[in-house]
């Protein structure tokens, strides 16, 4: 299972895949699509479609699962959307979308990757960040 972490800011993207690396081990791809292709804010369908594509890709360990995908502001849904049609039907079938955090749900997430869980028990993962309490409250 991959993780595909899609942003508007690069420099957020690439650090989460960063910090999912540092808790994941090397044994889980992260693909990122962040920024635009000219360095600037924002989505861009092509880059998201390129991210999906690599992550579905054979790995290293063989064949992968499937890839689940983050995203950080609802805005970038359009352009996730844009780009799922690019993909084939094949492709689409092992590409899950989660409306999760996506710092919080990109670590549940890898983690559970990190352990052999399926894409489904990794969505389901992520999904629960939704309602982590970040601040303990007595």
């Amino acid at each position: 299972m991959s993780l595909v972490l899609i942003s508007h800011s690069r420099a957020i993207g690439e650090g989460l895949r960063d910090m999912v690396a540092q808790v994941a081990g090397p044994d889980v791809r992260v693909a990122v699509a962040a920024g635009t292709e000219d360095g600037r804010l924002g989505t861009s369908a092509p880059l998201i479609t390129e991210a999906i594509r690599w992550a579905l890709a054979d790995g290293p360990a063989g064949p992968v699962e499937g890839a689940l995908v983050l995203l950080d502001l609802g805005s970038a849904a359009l352009s996730l959307d844009l780009a799922l049609e690019e993909l084939s039907d094949a492709e689409r079938a092992r590409t899950r979308v989660s409306e999760a955090p996506l710092v919080e749900g990109a670590v549940l997430a890898a983690v559970q990757a990190s352990v052999g869980a399926s894409l489904d028990d990794a969505f389901a993962a992520a999904a629960d960040a939704a309602s982590m309490t970040k601040i303990p409250r007595n």
